[in-house]
């Protein structure tokens, strides 16, 4: 039976590596070196490198999904769940950058990284939001007759565009892209002006943006 601690413990050891160098220049032996176990034992987990990388990355949005999860328990109004999980997803995306590792892809020059970011976004939150949009689509908050298309537009269109490493922008100019991008969703689900304002406001997870 596999060890689910020693699991983290090797994801642990790779996102320590990963956030301090590129991708490529780490290997499954750094990485057990780190971890402190035999590079046999990775394998027993791992099938390769690139697969300890898919699952950094998938670890890295989970704890987005559980923040939301906690944050909307007992909400049946479907904008805030929707406030929400963009809030713990672009919180996530911008948490301290000497730490997390969606932010060290966003500046390295491999692209492979990034686009396994952007699957994997799209893969775990489009789901969710689907159902949002379906939830508000029922209460009239929305109106799109193709939900899951516009979930996983939505999810794809904001990660694309806040990778700095495709449009290199400074914190005003990822504001000004955000407040468009708010309009454009307006637009699309045909919901009441300024319901995606929170895209753009000095919250929580704006201000952590703001400081990066």
């Amino acid at each position: 039976m596999r060890d689910n601690n020693k699991r983290e413990l090797i994801l642990d050891a790779a996102e320590a590596l990963l956030c301090g160098a590129s991708d490529k220049d780490i290997s499954v032996e750094m990485i057990a070196k780190k971890a402190g176990i035999g590079k046999g034992s990775i394998y027993y987990y791992f099938e390769s490198k690139e697969d300890i990388v898919d699952a950094v990355i998938e670890r890295s949005y989970s704890l987005a999904v559980r923040e939301y999860f906690g944050d909307v328990y007992g909400s049946n109004n479907a904008l805030f769940k929707i406030k929400a999980l963009f809030g713990a997803v672009i919180k996530q995306e911008f948490r301290d950058k000497r730490k997390n590792i969606i932010v060290n892809f966003h500046v390295q020059d491999n692209l492979m990284p990034h686009m396994k970011m952007m699957m994997t976004a799209v893969k775990t939150i489009s789901p969710i939001l689907t159902k949002l949009l379906e939830e508000g689509v029922k209460d009239g908050s929305f109106h799109t007759d193709y939900p899951e298309e516009s979930a996983e537009m939505i999810v794809a269109m904001l990660t694309f565009l806040l990778d700095k490493s495709f449009f290199p922008s400074d914190n005003e100019g990822v504001f000004r892209k955000l407040k468009l991008y708010a309009g454009v969703l307006e637009t699309c689900l045909q919901t009441e002006k300024g319901s995606f304002d929170f895209l753009f406001s000095p919250e929580e997870y704006s201000e952590e943006l703001r400081s990066e």
